[in-house]
């Protein structure tokens, strides 16, 4: 697993001497209080590369099979069971539901519809085109994200092209199909968030962590430190 480790420079105030580099864990010169220990930066979250080679193979747990989209014609994505996650790997569709914005709304999107399954900490829908979400499916005899230890909040790694994008679970979709994020989320991933033809037709990979929690749901910042530690243990544990 790749972890960053910052180095930080340590002056040595009552000399001329030049600055010395210390690691996060050395200990501060004895006698020298003015030698100051580095702090270790939180460790970032592994490469797409490390993640996917953790989901080769499918434990399947859901009965059955998704399709990516309404006019597919055969269901061909499962859900796959793994320690301390679940995955799939489809497409992605652009969800653009939520708060009216300029990205969001009855005019750029045939389908639009002003809520989102879960909320914002002020109770107001999430907004597609800010916030990196996913979409998972309405529960159902197929599969019900409920009893994998998924829920609204819960954290998320999408990955695409080499990229992994730290999301929320932010919104339910169609019982049938599954492949969806939201507009922010295509749009970090170099995918066309476009809700009329944007999205790609394969290629995505959706791992969602099991009894995790973003908190605020709305707080992309909690939500990429929140997926980077679970991705680390992911990676670790599988």
């Amino acid at each position: 697993m790749r972890k960053l480790i910052l180095f930080a420079t340590m002056a040595i105030a009552a000399t001329v001497l030049p600055t010395a580099v210390a690691s996060a864990s050395a200990a501060p010169a004895a006698g020298n209080p003015a030698q100051t220990t580095a702090q270790a930066q939180p460790a970032a979250g592994p490469s797409a590369a490390q993640l996917l080679a953790k989901m080769n193979s499918c434990k399947q747990i859901s009965n059955g099979k998704y399709k990516t989209d309404e006019d597919a014609g055969s269901t061909t994505v499962a859900v796959c069971d793994a320690n301390g996650a679940v995955f799939w790997k489809a497409d992605m569709d652009i969800d653009c539901d939520g708060q009216r914005t300029s990205q969001c709304n009855e005019d750029t999107d045939c389908c639009f519809q002003d809520d989102t399954a879960f909320h914002q900490s002020d109770g107001q829908p999430l907004n597609a085109a800010a916030l990196p979400y996913i979409v998972v499916p309405s529960s159902s005899s197929t599969w019900n994200y409920g009893s994998s230890g998924l829920k609204g909040g819960g954290s998320c790694a999408v990955i695409y092209n080499g990229k992994v994008e730290y999301t929320v679970i932010g919104d339910t979709g169609p019982t049938g199909i599954i492949g969806e994020a939201s507009y922010a989320t295509a749009k970090d991933l170099g995918i066309n968030p476009d809700p009329s033809n944007g999205g790609t037709d394969s290629g995505v990979t959706y791992l969602c962590f099991k009894n995790s929690k973003v908190s605020p749901i709305e707080n992309h910042g909690s939500a990429n430190s929140t997926g980077q530690n679970l991705a680390n243990q992911f990676v670790s544990n599988n």
